[in-house]
């Protein structure tokens, strides 16, 4: 029976991730910062584990708790909303250490198992903000354009190990929390200057789009990115992602 780690979670796409490989019968080690039960179906394949990607001595003991595993799905992460200016760069280096080098540690420290095995998967959850320039997500953009040049030239390190590794990249999700965690990151994000402008951006915004992202698009492309080693590297999942890929 195959393992795979997927690394936030509790909610949205980590959760989603985790409940899609558990029903197709697969070991899943479901990773959050505060381990809930109830947020899965008890199964004997299942296990909770603490974890906090920013933190070196909790992957430690992550790995240490888990053993070898065959997939690491690097999920876990954050948003921020803002303008550049009202942004410290405190706030910009937290969100880089959770969605680039968390996923980074994450996977330096499972590789030796991996290349011990001949085999592996790392599937690295991005978003499609690398596909498009959005205004007041400059910040957060970085962090994701900079995990998807991470996993593109560390593929070609790994490859002759028979490691694969894969970059899925979601669109806009309303029904999960990300975006309403995203602003309550970004207090005072938007200086007074640009709150005029900052209003018309909003404002032009399509309250209600018709193309999403779902949960359920995201663990499939997870699924697909891990099952078929034919996949591309970068798997826009979701309608609004697919129609930003071309």
């Amino acid at each position: 029976m195959k393992t795979v780690l997927v690394t936030g979670s509790s909610s949205g796409f980590g959760l989603a991730t985790a409940r899609y490989f558990l029903d197709r019968d697969w070991s899943v080690v479901a990773a959050m910062r505060t381990p809930r039960k109830g947020l899965l179906p008890d199964s004997n394949r299942l296990r909770l584990v603490a974890l906090d990607v920013t933190d070196a001595s909790s992957i430690e003991r992550a790995v240490n708790d888990v053993g070898d595993i065959d997939v690491l799905v690097n999920n876990a992460g954050a948003g921020l909303m803002g303008a550049l200016e009202g942004v410290s760069m405190d706030a910009a280096r937290q969100l880089f250490e959770l969605n680039t080098f968390g996923a980074m540690a994450m996977t330096q420290a499972f590789l030796p198992g991996f290349r011990r095995q001949g085999a592996g998967v790392v599937v690295n959850v991005s978003s499609a903000v690398t596909l498009k320039p959005i205004p007041l997500l400059s910040v957060y953009t970085a962090s994701k354009a900079a995990l998807e040049a991470f996993s593109e030239g560390f593929a070609l390190e790994v490859e002759p190990f028979g490691v694969r590794v894969r970059v899925v990249i979601p669109g806009r999700s309303p029904e999960t929390s990300f975006g309403a965690a995203a602003r309550a990151r970004s207090e005072n994000g938007i200086p007074q200057a640009y709150a005029a402008w900052a209003k018309q951006v909003f404002s032009a915004a399509p309250q209600q789009p018709i193309d999403i992202t779902t949960a359920n698009d995201v663990a499939k492309g997870v699924w697909q990115a891990v099952t078929d080693a034919s996949s591309p590297c970068r798997i826009p999942v979701g309608a609004d992602a697919a129609a930003l890929a071309g």
